[in-house]
């Protein structure tokens, strides 16, 4: 089995409280009640938690979709959708590391507010989940799901937000880009 960098206990905390405001900051946007948002199936995992296919090496993180069912009822109508957030814990560490003055918990939020605008979307049905696996139209969406994390994000007063949303903002998903760097 391949090796990944796991974040450590303190770094899973910063994690857990950026994944908190992240969902606050996203909901009160879209103008969600807390029964819309919870509505929203998704969740969030880090490194540890995922399969070996929600694994993979560049992006920070993807959203994952999935067909789910209730238990115990047999009927296709009780299908739903079902999104997880699948944090690299490695990739996010790494740009930490390597771009001077980054801080672990405002990157953090910032890619957590990026995934969760994607779900946002996917549920509304604003982008279709299939639709955003083709190169050309996941671009588009990652060019207004990149305009929309800026947005969300620059009313937020948190030490060292100001920078990662300068590098960011500098940055857009061009033709020809496969993400963000």
């Amino acid at each position: 089995m391949k090796e990944y960098q796991l974040f450590d206990q303190a770094q899973i905390k910063a994690v857990e409280e950026a994944v908190s405001i992240a969902e606050e900051l996203v909901s009160n946007y879209f103008k969600m009640s807390s029964s819309q948002w919870f509505k929203s199936r998704y969740d969030v995992r880090t490194t540890i938690n995922l399969a070996d296919h929600e694994r993979v090496v560049g992006p920070f993180a993807q959203v994952v979709g999935y067909e789910a069912r209730k238990k115990d009822v047999p009927f296709g109508s009780s299908a739903f959708n079902f999104y997880r957030v699948c944090l690299q814990d490695g990739t996010i560490l790494k740009a930490v590391e390597e771009k001077e003055g980054f801080q672990l918990f405002p990157f953090v939020l910032y890619v957590v507010v990026h995934e969760l605008v994607h779900v946002v979307r996917f549920t509304k049905f604003q982008q279709i989940y299939e639709a955003a696996t083709t190169h050309e139209t996941a671009m588009e969406e990652e060019r207004k799901v990149h305009a929309l994390t800026l947005k969300i994000l620059k009313p937020v007063r948190l030490a060292g937000l100001a920078l990662i949303l300068e590098y960011y903002g500098e940055r857009s998903v061009k033709p020809g880009f496969d993400k963000l760097v």
